[in-house]
C-alpha cells in the first residue's frame, strides 16, 4: 500500500476538522435552544404559579416588551393571551 502524501494527509485532517466544527456548531445550537425552552418554561411557570412581586409584575412587563420583540404575526398569535390588557383577559375567562 502506498503511503499518503503530506497533501493527502492534510486534506484528511481538514475534512476531520470541518466535521468536528459542524458537530460543535450543532451542539451549541442545541444547547441554545434548550436554554431558551427552559427559560420560557420558568417564565410560564411564574406566570401561572408565582405569588411574589416579580410574578405579579411579569405580565405587565411582557405586555410592554413582547410587541417590540415579536415580529411575525404567527408568533404574536402564540402570545395573544399574554398581550391582552388585564381587563380583556378577565372578561374572557
Amino acid at each position: 500500500m502506498a503511503r499518503k502524501t503530506i497533501e493527502q494527509r492534510l486534506a484528511e485532517l481538514d475534512a476531520q476538522r470541518a466535521t468536528l466544527k459542524a458537530r460543535l456548531s450543532k451542539q451549541e445550537r442545541a444547547n441554545d435552544t434548550r436554554r431558551k425552552v427552559l427559560l420560557g418554561a420558568l417564565v410560564l411557570h411564574r406566570l401561572e404559579h408565582g405569588r411574589d412581586e416579580i410574578a405579579r409584575s411579569l405580565p405587565d412587563w411582557l405586555r410592554r416588551e413582547l410587541p417590540g420583540f415579536l415580529t411575525r404575526d404567527m408568533d404574536k398569535e402564540l402570545f395573544a393571551d399574554l398581550l391582552k390588557p388585564p381587563a380583556d383577559r378577565g372578561a374572557a375567562s
